[in-house]
């Protein structure tokens, strides 16, 4: 039995003790989705890999999970008026065509790359988070060229989240705001509706090559169906910049978990292929 039919085996077969563990991090995501308009990827793939999947099995595992999340996240967000209909149109039509590229390579990627480029991408977001406060009152303007630019924006957002098996909105909440002009509420409303799509698509792409485990994801994504909208309710309480930091906080709380992992991973890639 390979080490992958192994992974398989024990998440189809699921612990007491890891069925609470879903259903925290469920909760948990569901929280963050609606308080910061992101799919829960952040969350979901260091405690998936902590239950002991492969970081490969782990991102195609989360992108599952993001789907009934996302959902939940947009309706909060959809009932406030904060979601851009026709700019998550443009942006999806992107994130299909990039997660399919995405998940091309999460499935070619060695486990040691896909590890450092998930630390390289928090890093980028904690800095982009601390150096940029998105407006409250901004305004998303639509043109021809915004349009074209919305949806290689999508291209770019489908291939990453395709890799590391995150949502987006990571990346799709700051551009909405530092390049198109959108406010903080709406550009996280305008993310998690983008995000429903391009998971799907990810999905797909992945269960057709045996890398997903559909059984955890649905539980996350379940529970965190459950909190999300209390993640918006507070999103709109407190001010963009705190909701800017306490995103930051988190991220570099996994950061640094995140390149001890990697760390050893790679010392475990060479000790391997010395042998």
């Amino acid at each position: 039995m390979t080490k992958s039919e192994k992974i398989t085996n024990q998440t189809n077969q699921l612990t007491k003790r890891g069925i609470i563990v879903l259903v925290c991090v469920g909760l948990a995501c569901g929280l963050l989705s609606g308080l910061f308009g992101i799919g829960g990827g952040t969350i979901i793939v260091p405690a998936l890999v902590w239950l002991g999947l492969s970081q490969r099995h782990a991102a195609a595992t989360s992108l599952a999970a993001i789907v009934p999340t996302s959902i939940s996240g947009v309706v909060s967000y959809a009932l406030e008026g904060n979601v851009n209909w026709l700019a998550a149109a443009l942006l999806a039509i992107g994130v299909i065509a990039g997660s399919q590229l995405g998940s091309l390579l999460l499935n070619r990627l060695p486990e040691v790359v896909l590890r450092w480029v998930w630390v390289v991408f928090l890093i980028f977001v904690i800095f982009q988070q601390l150096s940029f406060t998105p407006p409250r009152d901004g305004h998303l303007e639509l043109h021809f060229w915004s349009g074209v630019f919305l949806m290689l924006l999508g291209v770019v957002v489908g291939a990453i989240a395709g890799v590391l098996g995150i949502g987006g909105g990571a990346i799709m909440m700051p551009a909405l705001s530092l390049l198109f002009g959108a406010s903080d509420l709406m550009a996280r409303g305008t993310s998690l509706l983008v995000m429903f799509p391009g998971a799907i698509s990810g999905t797909v792409a992945n269960w057709k090559r045996g890398i997903v485990h559909l059984k955890s994801g649905l539980i996350i994504g379940c529970c965190a169906i459950v909190t999300a909208p209390l993640g918006t309710m507070i999103a709109g309480w407190i001010s963009p910049r705190e909701g800017s930091v306490l995103f930051a906080l988190w991220l570099a709380f996994l950061a640094v978990r995140s390149t001890w992992t990697a760390i050893k991973a790679t010392k475990r890639s060479r000790a391997e292929s010395a042998d």
